[in-house]
């Protein structure tokens, strides 16, 4: 009797232990993203956990700390850039798969809380007005040192000659998410932002917003690549994010929609039928 009592405590240990195993890593992958797209992408990711019964886990931020992260073993599984230029550095270091894709074409936005003494325009005249009359405290941007959005506000700022006389005046984001908070919720006049963040309800509710002509900026193509260690979820939310219904999303949030291009893609195989595959480009030898 003692010993089938015995075999039964083994049998029920044994059998806990295998309830108890954790899902592997793939099961939801860690993707790294620009912060830039935080409200589309969540909407994004919500709807593909509705559609194939798989979850992401999103970590938001610069593209530029990101890039380091990842190239020092940081388990991410795909990284969304704000800017191609950071995935090309991640290319540098054997860390992605492939060229990954263009998913987006960002834009900028100036913006400011609903009570600020600052008047919006494309160009910037209001800043400078505010700015010439002494009036002008306290301006937002990302850190343009990591953050592509901040890159490009320095770039216009330059370009229109503000730079050197408004730079005592910048308060850095680490991030253009965080810029954006300090733009539209008093603790500045104002920022340059990403228009994507603009638009969303959070911050329309709180502040306002003037698009920045492409024209005085580089182009603010956005890339993303699967990293040398994706799983098979994280490559089918990779497609996924290339399909018509994604793309729609980024569209609602300001973002420019990039034709497809002949980056490499990677085709897992769909574990639901409810997925409708997107159609992807063919992928073609070289840049």
């Amino acid at each position: 009797m003692k010993h089938w009592f015995k075999l039964v405590s083994v049998c029920v240990v044994l059998v806990s232990s295998l309830v108890s195993v954790p899902a592997r890593s793939d099961d939801v992958p860690a993707i790294a993203a620009a912060s830039n797209i935080k409200f589309a992408l969540d909407e994004i990711a919500s709807q593909f956990t509705q559609d194939t019964g798989r979850k992401v886990n999103i970590s938001y931020g610069s593209s530029g700390n990101f890039v380091a992260q990842i190239r020092h073993g940081a388990p991410f599984q795909l990284f969304l850039s704000a800017d191609e230029k950071y995935i090309h550095q991640l290319q540098k270091y054997d860390a992605s798969l492939g060229e990954g894709t263009l998913y987006a074409v960002g834009r900028l936005a100036i913006a400011a809380p609903k009570y600020s003494p600052l008047e919006l325009d494309p160009e910037l005249e209001g800043l400078k007005s505010l700015l010439k009359a002494g009036k002008l405290q306290r301006f937002a941007i990302a850190n343009p040192d990591h953050a592509p959005y901040g890159e490009r506000a320095r770039e216009v700022l330059q370009g229109l000659g503000l730079w050197d006389s408004l730079k005592p005046k910048l308060i850095y984001g680490e991030n253009v998410s965080q810029a954006a908070q300090f733009a539209v919720s008093g603790s500045t006049q104002g920022g340059l932002i990403a228009l994507s963040l603009a638009i969303a309800p959070q911050f329309q509710a709180m502040g306002h917003y003037k698009v920045i002509p492409e024209a005085l900026h580089t182009p603010l193509t956005q890339r993303m690549i699967l990293t040398s260690k994706a799983g098979e979820t994280a490559k089918v939310f990779y497609q996924y994010l290339q399909s018509d219904s994604a793309r729609q999303v980024f569209s609602d949030f300001g973002f420019g929609l990039p034709e497809p291009d002949q980056s490499e893609t990677v085709k897992p195989a769909l574990v639901k039928s409810k997925l409708v595959k997107p159609e992807l480009s063919q992928p073609e030898t070289g840049n």
